[in-house]
């Protein structure tokens, strides 16, 4: 028979990955809340930056390579069931440096509101996998 899973039981995570996952928080909550569809993409994008941080915080082993890699290329190895995500983000990294280049027209709003729902799928995804409860950012009402 198995036995209950307690609190203690759970690997305890870090109080650095814990303020990553905190971060990519409040950069979704910001992005919502931004006007431009740039600043939007950028900010969704770079949570998903913080909650990667928090999954390689977490998960990943140090290699002997010397050649620098992205989180994207270094996501797989640490959690492999994210290789997809993974394999998004990297190909969205492109628009995001187009629209942080001010590139008119880079993003759309269509694309910035898809990505900013991505992102809080993302989020509770790494969540769930590093065995952390869901803790969204609420939104702080505004006075008036």
């Amino acid at each position: 028979m198995a036995r209950p899973t307690s609190d203690l039981a759970r690997p305890r995570v870090s109080e650095t990955a814990l303020a990553q996952l905190d971060d990519a928080r409040t950069l979704l909550a910001d992005a919502r809340e931004a006007r431009a569809s740039a600043d939007r993409y950028s900010m969704a994008h770079r949570a998903a930056l913080r909650a990667t941080a928090a999954v390689l915080s977490v998960k990943a082993r140090p290699t002997a390579s010397r050649r620098l890699r992205s989180a994207w290329e270094l996501l797989p190895a640490a959690a492999p069931e994210l290789t997809e995500w993974a394999s998004f983000f990297a190909t969205t990294a492109v628009k995001r440096a187009s629209a942080e280049a001010g590139v008119l027209h880079a993003v759309t709003p269509v694309e910035a509101d898809a990505l900013i729902h991505d992102v809080e799928t993302f989020i509770n995804t790494v969540e769930a996998l590093l065995d952390i409860p869901s803790q969204p950012v609420l939104p702080i009402p505004l006075a008036g």
